[in-house]
């Protein structure tokens, strides 16, 4: 290995001074670009952010928008910078799409992401805040990202589901219309009259301000089971009070039969004993 004198050295960068100095303000250029640039992306992503916010548009679109626009104009000024310090950006971008290809093949299932997140954002199947059930998740909407979908459980636990997932299932939004119908089961004794059950019933649901008068109430029997005749109750209400209605309205059908002397049953089972003569069989 060849080692420099302190002499040899001296010379060598007096010799090439101009081409120092040269390189030390391409680099210094090159590093002032990727620090402004990155301020002018922050700056232009929340203009862009905010100018949508201001047109009322969806905060999960909004999310989704502000981070395709940030790294987008992140891969330009990294171009930018790259150029200063003599690297040809027809060979970057050549390079780039190379390794886009290369990483694309590797990384398939994040493309579809993207894509499943684009659809999303273009079909609008829920918004942020909507309470959806998707891949086997049910929650609140609280962002659309460009790979994922975050969701809160109602036991406030976050859930982030592959946005490839959500386009290739069913998707099922339960905050889409403004009215909901609650399906109640109840079960009473054969015995019980079925008429007077059916009024109590009715009676009892509207007292409750909060249940709708159109569509009305429907109350029929459903099924003949073992131990009890059970009734299909369906009254609607707004959907932000569905679960509020639910349980009140449980709890008052459980108090009023119980009021009227009609028996909501345990399960049972009739055992029948036949006494056989001994005698007899032999």
């Amino acid at each position: 290995m060849e080692t420099w004198t302190i002499k040899e050295l001296t010379l060598w960068l007096s010799n090439n001074s101009d081409l120092l100095v040269q390189y030390g303000v391409n680099i210094v250029s090159a590093l002032l670009i990727l620090f402004v640039g990155n301020l002018v992306v922050k700056g232009v992503a929340g203009s862009v952010a905010k100018v949508l916010h201001r047109k009322k548009m969806d905060p999960a679109v909004v999310e989704f928008l502000h981070g395709l626009v940030r790294y987008t104009l992140l891969v330009i000024v990294l171009i930018a910078a790259l150029s200063r310090i003599g690297v040809q950006t027809a060979s970057v971008v050549a390079v780039i799409g190379a390794a886009g290809l290369a990483i694309g093949l590797a990384l398939q299932g994040s493309l579809s992401n993207f894509a499943a997140g684009v659809l999303i954002v273009a079909f609008r199947p829920f918004k942020s805040g909507d309470y959806v059930e998707v891949s086997g998740v049910a929650g609140s909407v609280e962002g659309i990202q460009i790979f994922q979908t975050v969701l809160k459980t109602p036991d406030n636990k976050m859930v982030v589901v592959p946005n490839s997932a959500i386009i290739g299932g069913p998707i099922t939004n339960y905050s889409r219309h403004d009215t909901r119908r609650i399906d109640l089961m109840i079960g009473v004794s054969y015995k019980s009259d079925l008429q007077l059950t059916k009024r109590v019933i009715r009676e009892t649901l509207e007292k409750d301000s909060r249940i709708l008068k159109d569509p009305d109430i429907q109350i029929g029997v459903l099924a003949l089971a073992d131990s009890s005749v059970n009734l299909v109750v369906r009254p609607w209400c707004r959907t932000v009070d569905y679960w509020d209605v639910y349980l009140d309205a449980m709890q008052a059908i459980k108090e009023a039969l119980d009021e009227n002397g009609i028996e909501i049953p345990f399960p049972q089972m009739d055992v029948h004993l036949n006494k056989v003569d001994s005698a007899a069989n032999a």
